[in-house]
């Protein structure tokens, strides 16, 4: 794939002006670095940040990923963007304040981020949400929805944000869902999730909203899908994962779901290899598998485009622990 990736430092205009980027890697060789099918995972230029329990996710070609634990400590609001067609990352501004675990969502051009938590305390969840602009490099402050929450799931369709699961300081396993109509700037409460959870993973496919995996208050892993279908404001059943998983990532791929990375606190305690995925045009048939991860991790970014699967970043052991691994899988 990459011959080989030089970390060039290149200031951009002043800093302050919005919109400023400072680029931290470039490749040598140029061209597309998506990976062909077939291929298996590759690797990809590292990011500039080892961190873990990030939110990403993508506008146009790049994967913003943003908060999270730090490996020299705390949680932070630091943010870069992966250029999926130079192979290079940019720094972009720091959301005002920093969180772990929070929700992030793109819709219409925008990166959205919901809740979250402060630091290691399950007493500091917030319920912060922030819109952030890629033209002007700026956040704004959005109308907050009722309640703190983290590790919750984030997803946008057709104008409305779509935030389920979770935890808050008082419940474990939330399942609510709570809806954001962007124009109206106003929340609204949904049907609740059949199964409380957090640590799960959702994305928009068939018209539904699909929640995935997750894991109860005592650590516990669960291969529970269920899908949401806003017409009839009303959950269903889906096809069960076949490997238990919470602390992962999900990404709507040409026409399957794939699901990677995850943690098993409860029987291992390890990082969670195996890669899964749901043919939409054959949902009876279930999940199957894909190549196995390179670097197996939790609390990691993930996003798709062009039919190619991205993880980055997240912790490659359970608890905390930190990478800035950046790998790709090309969905056959």
């Amino acid at each position: 794939m990459r011959a080989s990736v030089a970390r060039v430092l290149l200031a951009g205009a002043a800093a302050s002006v919005a919109g400023a980027a400072i680029v931290f890697a470039a490749t040598t060789g140029g061209g597309d670095p998506a990976p062909r099918a077939g291929a298996g995972w590759v690797a990809l230029e590292p990011s500039p940040l080892q961190r873990s329990e990030v939110g990403a996710a993508r506008i146009g070609d790049r994967i913003y990923v943003v908060g999270g634990f730090l490996r020299a400590g705390g949680t932070t609001g630091r943010m870069v963007a992966y250029d999926i067609s130079e192979d290079r990352w940019v720094k972009r501004r720091a959301l005002p304040r920093g969180v772990n675990h929070p929700g992030v969502a793109a819709l219409g051009g925008k990166l959205y981020v919901l809740g979250g938590q402060r630091g290691p305390s399950p007493q500091r969840r917030v319920r912060a949400f922030w819109r952030y602009s890629p033209k002007r490099d700026r956040w704004k402050r959005l109308p907050a929805p009722p309640g703190p929450r983290a590790a919750l799931a984030l997803v946008g369709h057709k104008g409305k944000l779509y935030a389920v699961g979770g935890y808050s300081n008082k419940n474990q396993r939330l399942r609510s869902l709570l809806v954001y109509d962007v124009r109206r700037k106003r929340w609204r409460k949904r049907a609740p999730m059949p199964t409380g959870r957090n640590h799960l993973a959702a994305v928009w496919a068939a018209g539904e909203l699909w929640a995935i995996g997750g894991r109860r208050p005592s650590g516990r892993n669960l291969d529970v899908v269920e899908r949401y279908d806003p017409r009839t404001n009303s959950w269903q059943a889906g096809p069960p994962l076949a490997v238990p998983r919470s602390g992962i990532a999900a990404a709507r791929a040409g026409g399957s779901i794939v699901v990677f990375g995850g943690e098993e606190l409860a029987e291992g305690d390890s990082t969670i290899p195996e890669v899964e995925r749901l043919d939409l045009s054959d949902i009876d048939a279930g999940w199957s598998f894909l190549d196995e991860m390179i670097t197996p991790r939790h609390g990691l970014g993930g996003a798709a485009y062009r039919g190619v699967v991205y993880a980055l970043e997240g912790g490659p052991q359970p608890a905390l622990a930190y990478s800035n691994a950046n790998e790709a899988l090309a969905v056959p």
